[in-house]
């Protein structure tokens, strides 16, 4: 076994989210599936104030759920994410995630990401159900 002080090694298998690595001012966490990310479930949007946030998609099926606007929420866009590639949702932008049981999702974001500087938003009956038909899509 290799000394910890020369490599770190992470794993999580369970459901939802959970931050894995932390280092300087950035984290690492895994993003995997939960009942709350189902698109019927999705009932808000969060947006990060002060940083960019990187998915990427390690296995299974994610569909990243877009929207610009300030307080409130503009038009809701959607994107099937592919494995491998990198996603970085911009600062300002309203987002969440629907996620198939086998998904994981390899998240890098600021180590002070949380509560105080990513608002969540509620959606409208309206917008919930453009996220399931989206979703479809």
């Amino acid at each position: 076994m290799i000394d910890e002080k020369l490599l770190q090694i992470s794993s999580y298998d369970g459901e939802g989210y959970l931050p894995l690595i932390h280092y300087g001012g950035w984290r690492v966490a895994v993003l995997r599936y939960c009942d709350e990310l189902l698109p019927q479930n999705i009932g808000k949007l969060q947006r990060h104030d002060k940083t960019d946030e990187i998915f990427v998609l390690l296995g299974g099926e994610c569909t990243l759920f877009v929207a610009d606007g300030g307080d409130s929420v503009g038009e809701i866009q959607a994107l099937r994410l592919e494995p491998l590639k990198i996603y970085n949702v911009k600062k300002g932008t309203w987002h969440s995630h629907a996620l198939s049981p086998d998904a994981t999702v390899l998240i890098v974001e600021n180590d002070d990401t949380g509560g105080d500087n990513s608002p969540e938003v509620s959606l409208t009956d309206e917008q919930r159900k453009r996220i399931v038909e989206l979703s479809k899509a």
